[in-house]
């Protein structure tokens, strides 16, 4: 008699295993590459995403795409997760042949830098316009202190007006927040002025409904008037004696303060967000205070120039000479919303890239000329060992060539003649020739300043090489069914109970 089966998973389990789980598994991968590989490139195509709310994104940034996809298949997601991130053998390759350049050199490193943010952005939608942008981005790079911190590089967007009137400022710019009477009698210009940085509302609170204040005179009622003014009045008379010139609060200013500040030559701004608030103590030095008793000069920030500017249809607060932390804005102009988003998205990888290249002074070649250089390695390499492992480095060595192969693909190109003379150059010792984008053909990539981080391309070999390790280990799924909470509770199975249709 056959023993009763051990049943260990609740009902409605679904588990799937064995040969076919794995090429479940390959096949949700390959349509993850699929979205994102005619993406690659100066000729790549954008992709249209659009959620559930309706929002639309145009963009070819493959994290981007991936982030914005509603993947679901479990092999996939785990794809996704280390794309969001971004073997031993290549990469000891790639360090070995990486070219160094020497930060001594400012002009040559500074040059440098500017040819990978070319190359970051030659793929992009703004790949017209790549030499304006790679300088902007090289100078607000340099700009940072030595920790090269991302939240110092502020991007505004104002839309109308062409994408060459978009400019970078040496410190801290943001939008003109919402303002009371009096607010145009202020000074819109100052020079070295005190910045009071507050977290205090400076405004005539209206009564909650729940309030409730009993007075028999009149006179009763006075006092209490009279002490809410005398309260703001103080708080205003404090503000003014501490010398400070322009005050910034996160919470706002009403019009009798504006009026107050305005008769007394001041500026001030309300309701301005925590993050630029933060920027602007960062740069001018200071702190944020909750309470005006203690505006000391030291808790007191100061810059060479304030200004307020109108800049397309918006106006913007600038805040130039920082003596403190080194810090800049771009102000991106453009025409749709989706254009300057992915703009803003293209600008973020290029300064990524120039962080690398000053952290590590090494560079590659791009435009595949690095992967046909391991391929070829790779394959010369898989010929010394014996026994199944040639085969899985020949594989390795053969995946590499993908990306040239994809750049072709892209670009038109018959990608089967350009490879077959990559692989000919590299045999024959061209190191760096990779595609040749403009002309169909291959070139010597270092010699044309398409140059990208060697620290990119070993972490892109690194995460690949553990996606699709942990992807091929994986023989078994097993999806626990869906909580009560998300489902209509079931219907019974047991005797006297039907079942509905």
């Amino acid at each position: 008699m056959m023993p009763t089966p051990v049943i260990l998973l609740k009902e409605g389990t679904d588990s799937s295993q064995g040969i076919p789980q794995l090429v479940s598994n390959i096949s949700a991968c390959q349509v993850i590459a699929e979205a994102v590989r005619t993406t690659l490139g100066p000729r790549g195509m954008d992709k249209l995403i659009v959620d559930g709310r309706g929002k639309a994104t145009i963009s070819n940034d493959g994290a981007t795409i991936l982030k914005l996809l509603d993947v679901v298949h479990p092999a996939a997601k785990t794809l996704v997760d280390i794309a969001k991130s971004q073997d031993a053998e290549a990469v000891n390759k790639i360090r070995e042949i990486a070219v160094t350049v020497k930060k001594q050199d400012k002009v040559e490193q500074r040059k440098l830098l500017e040819k990978c943010a070319m190359t970051a952005l030659s793929s992009k939608l703004i790949s017209q316009q790549k030499a304006f942008f790679a300088k902007m981005v090289v100078d607000a790079v340099v700009m940072l202190d030595d920790l090269l911190q991302l939240k110092m590089i502020g991007i505004k967007k104002v839309q109308g007006g062409a994408l060459e009137e978009s400019q970078l400022v040496a410190g801290v710019a943001f939008k003109k927040t919402f303002s009371y009477a009096g607010f145009e009698m202020q000074p819109k210009k100052y020079s070295n002025p005190m910045i009071a940085l507050l977290n205090v509302e400076l405004e005539l609170k209206a009564e909650k409904d729940n309030a409730e204040v009993r007075v028999h005179t009149v006179e009763d009622y006075q006092a209490i008037v009279d002490a809410e003014w005398n309260i703001l009045y103080g708080k205003l008379e404090k503000i003014h004696q501490s010398g400070a010139k322009v005050i910034l609060s996160k919470l706002p200013i009403g019009d009798v303060a504006t009026q107050f500040f305005a008769d007394r030559d001041m500026f001030c701004a309300g309701r301005v967000p925590e993050e630029d608030l933060k920027r602007t103590m960062m740069a001018c030095g200071g702190s944020i205070q909750t309470s005006v008793n203690a505006l000391t000069p030291n808790v007191l920030g100061h810059c060479q120039v304030f200004e307020e500017t109108q800049i397309g249809g918006e106006r913007y607060n600038f805040f130039t000479g920082c003596p403190k932390a080194k810090t800049c804005t771009f102000i991106l102009r453009g025409g749709a919303e989706q254009f300057m988003e992915e703009t803003e998205r293209s600008l973020h990888d290029a300064i990524m890239i120039v962080r690398r290249a000053i952290k590590n002074d090494s560079v590659v070649a791009g435009g595949g000329a690095i992967e046909m250089e391991l391929s070829k390695y790779l394959r010369d390499y898989s010929r010394t060992i014996p026994g199944k492992q040639q085969l899985l480095i020949g594989a390795y060595a053969k995946a590499l060539e993908i990306i040239p192969r994809q750049l072709c693909d892209n670009a038109g190109f018959d990608a089967t003649n350009i490879l077959n003379k990559l692989r000919a150059r590299h045999a024959q010792g061209g190191m760096w020739y990779g595609v040749d984008i403009n002309n169909e053909d291959i070139a010597d990539n270092f010699e044309a300043f398409v140059w990208e981080p060697a620290m990119v391309r070993i972490n892109a070999l690194t995460a690949a090489s553990e996606a699709a390790c942990l992807i091929v280990s994986v023989d078994e799924t097993i999806k626990n069914p869906r909580s009560t909470v998300d489902a209509p509770p079931s219907v019974g199975r047991g005797r006297g109970q039907g079942r509905l249709h």
